[in-house]
């Protein structure tokens, strides 16, 4: 019975929050739960997760090095959790999110899908977000969040402002992810969070569970795979840069392939630690 108490009591905190944020506006409450997730968040999160896997990441980080990557890590986690009650601003608006590699996206237009892969950088909704408003068709697989009173509303944010076609992690969303890629969608997933049912692939010089799925719909359906790198700019803005297409048959296999994705999330979280979320358990 205690966690049931505890999810309604989380889900009324935020719903409170998402009012709180939407009443004042996007500008200001970016600043306010930036303030609020770096003071308060630490507390109920495991700080020895961080510092485990920021040594995984870096054994040569100096301690001012990791304070500062962890500080705009919580910065950057509470301006994205505040955003999710301002995704019909930026499903309406193009000003603050700029398109790299923009030939990239639209190259596929009218062609066979792709899949398209990236991780928890920035505000990683952006990914799907931009997708689709290039036209492209396009269904995003999902994590569920554990809190059942919650999650309802945050499927209704994703389906209305991002996506509207949400596929829910598991085995039946592999076949549904199938299915829409019979009826010519591409996919849109996260692969950089540690998953029970993927394989140990070193991630950072470490076996890490990885999912693989992206690897077996490439190689069983001959598509090509674009990784997605997403950059928070001045708090504000954003930069979105599609990469250049993985032809994927020059891999025989699922692991050399799920190894290549592995090496281009490791090139993002390189290129701006700050905006990874080192909160997930990932060598677990």
């Amino acid at each position: 019975m205690l966690k049931p108490f505890l999810y309604f009591i989380q889900s009324i905190l935020i719903y409170f929050f998402f009012l709180v944020g939407k009443l004042l506006g996007l500008k200001i409450s970016r600043k306010i739960f930036s303030f609020i997730f770096l003071n308060i968040a630490p507390i109920f999160k495991s700080k020895k997760i961080i510092e485990s896997n920021l040594k995984i990441f870096n054994q040569d980080l100096s301690d001012k090095e990791k304070k500062k990557i962890i500080e705009n890590m919580w910065k950057n986690y509470g301006m994205t959790f505040i955003e999710y009650i301002h995704l019909d601003f930026f499903k309406k608006n193009n000003s603050s999110i700029k398109i790299s590699g923009e030939q990239n996206l639209l190259s596929i237009k009218n062609k066979k899908p792709v899949i398209f892969i990236s991780g928890h950088f920035a505000n990683f909704e952006l990914m799907s977000m931009a997708i689709t408003k290039n036209d492209i068709k396009l269904a995003t697989i999902y994590r569920p969040l554990n809190n059942y009173f919650l999650n309802p509303f945050m499927e209704y944010l994703r389906e209305k402002y991002v996506c509207k076609n949400q596929i829910k992690k598991g085995v039946n969303g592999v076949r549904h992810a199938i299915e829409y890629l019979k009826k010519n969608h591409c996919i849109a997933l996260m692969v950089d969070q540690r998953v029970s049912e993927g394989e140990k692939v070193e991630f950072f010089g470490k076996p890490a569970f990885t999912t693989t799925l992206p690897a077996q719909l490439a190689l069983k359906y001959n598509l090509s795979i674009i990784p997605v790198f997403i950059e928070r700019v001045n708090n504000e803005n954003f930069n979105i840069n599609f990469y250049d297409e993985i032809k994927t048959d020059e891999y025989t296999d699922k692991l050399s392939l799920t190894k290549k994705l592995n090496q281009i999330i490791e090139n993002m979280i390189s290129k701006n630690p700050h905006q990874w979320i080192w909160t997930h358990n990932r060598w677990k």
